[in-house]
């Protein structure tokens, strides 16, 4: 059983400093002391409640997100994961780091206690926010095999939405992270990316360009944006109060 998630924000390691910065500015964090051999890991702590985002350098490619998933019986979580089509990629008594069968990297910890949602983020100006969701971006051939692999894995409750290409896995309502699962419109290796969900969209996007975010592109419920150390994410229409869909 999964029993919390984190949304692990991966840059590269050389602009660690300036992911932080970033994002503890838009999340009402604060950073913990760096851990690992080169300082590449990093907690964001928020004010009350358990902390749900980290930070990662890492040394190959641009980054992305993926999910750590925590749960309480780790050897049979692994177990089940590799029964269902994962790749185990490297693992010891407390980590695993696995694959998808489309390649989206995840990890398996076991479970060390946390059960507090932390609140949503205030903004000067009355905006409120949420970095609530992980959305995972597959080619259409690998779609139907990846929807079909989270949702087995996490057993999250499957929620429609009002676009096809969107499959939305909701966590029982202490989780904080969700999970979103997009189909493109060409084929490409899977990735994913960070999704606030916002309570003005606009308000947020002109907050975060304040703190070094360029704007990439604006859909009808999602704008596109480019963090400092070069990471993509996107600003929702959703309600960071509940983290359900707009509407």
């Amino acid at each position: 059983m999964i029993r919390w998630a984190w949304a692990f924000i991966d840059r590269p390691l050389e602009r660690f400093e300036e992911g932080a910065r970033f994002w503890t500015a838009v999340t009402g964090t604060h950073l913990s002391a760096r851990r690992g051999d080169a300082g590449e890991f990093a907690t964001l702590l928020p004010k009350t409640g358990d902390p749900c985002l980290k930070l990662q350098g890492v040394l190959d490619g641009p980054g992305g997100i993926h999910l750590d998933l925590d749960v309480d019986d780790f050897p049979a979580a692994v177990r089940r994961a590799r029964d269902l089509g994962a790749a185990v990629v490297a693992e010891d008594p407390d980590l695993a780091v696995l694959r998808s069968p489309g390649g989206q990297p995840f990890c398996l910890r076991p479970w060390e206690g946390n059960t507090e949602r932390p609140p949503v983020t205030a903004h000067p100006g009355g905006a409120a926010s949420r970095a609530d969701q992980v959305c995972i971006d597959i080619g259409p051939a690998a779609h139907e095999t990846e929807v079909a692999f989270w949702t087995a894995l996490t057993g999250w409750e499957p929620r429609p939405t009002s676009r096809p290409e969107f499959h939305r896995l909701l966590p029982p309502p202490e989780l904080p992270v969700h999970l979103l699962l997009q189909r493109l419109g060409e084929d490409r290796p899977v990735s994913a990316h960070l999704d606030l969900a916002c309570s003005d969209v606009a308000a947020l996007q002109a907050l975060h360009e304040e703190h070094g975010a360029r704007f990439v592109g604006r859909w009808p419920n999602w704008t596109v944006m480019r963090d400092p150390a070069g990471g993509t994410y996107c600003l929702t229409a959703r309600k960071p109060q509940a983290g359900s869909p707009a509407g």
